[in-house]
């Protein structure tokens, strides 16, 4: 499986981005993919995450009714809605996937074994 995440950018605060994840190759061995996020000097913390066959959905609490994730398996893409973002946002964000069940650590990074590139996102204050 490859993944390519696209969308980073900067964005003042308050403002809104789309970050998109097109996911290539054994697809259909994916159960979970997600969104994670690194800022510099910190580590990797999760974001989101969305069931690939049935759309159950998870957020970290410092998201929780800003971002909105979602997924189009015809397109084998997932995008992650980001609003009213704050500059405590700022980080590289990576997608990633896991063929494991969505109820198994779905906010453990490293139970993840597929990564895009990661795509920096920037709000100023």
């Amino acid at each position: 499986v490859q993944l390519q995440a696209s969308g980073g950018g900067l964005v003042q605060a308050e403002g809104s981005l789309r970050l998109s994840c097109a996911a290539s190759g054994r697809t259909r061995s994916i159960d979970v993919m997600g969104w994670f996020r690194q800022a510099p000097g910190k580590e990797r913390q999760f974001v989101s995450a969305i069931n690939w066959s049935g759309g159950s959905t998870a957020y970290a609490d410092s998201v929780k009714g800003r971002f909105t994730i979602s997924r189009d398996n015809a397109k084998n893409t997932m995008y992650l809605q980001m609003d009213s973002l704050k500059p405590e946002d700022t980080a590289v964000y990576y997608c990633a996937a896991k063929n494991t069940p969505f109820t198994y650590q779905v906010g453990a990074a490293i139970r993840y074994r597929y990564w895009g590139q990661g795509t920096h996102v920037t709000v100023s204050s």
